[in-house]
């Protein structure tokens, strides 16, 4: 059994918390709180990488996602 490191990325709205892995395409989940989006997003994680080849997991796993934010000034 290997661990992964994998990128989650969570926004937030009035219907709750939607969480999506960008380097998984399609994986992704949803939830009311932060805590029930991220055990969602982990079931989905792990079934989604136990469907396809460990070579593949390799090659999804190698990109480096980083995220800030930006403040921009528009008229």
């Amino acid at each position: 059994m290997m661990n992964y490191k994998v990128n989650i990325v969570f926004e937030k709205d009035e219907h709750g918390y939607y969480v999506y892995a960008p380097e998984l395409p399609g994986c992704h989940s949803q939830g009311n709180t932060f805590e029930e989006a991220m055990n969602n997003i982990k079931e989905a994680i792990e079934l989604y990488l136990e469907t396809i080849p460990r070579e593949e997991i390799e090659d999804y796993l190698s990109k480096e996602i980083l995220t800030t934010t930006m403040e921009v000034k528009i008229a």
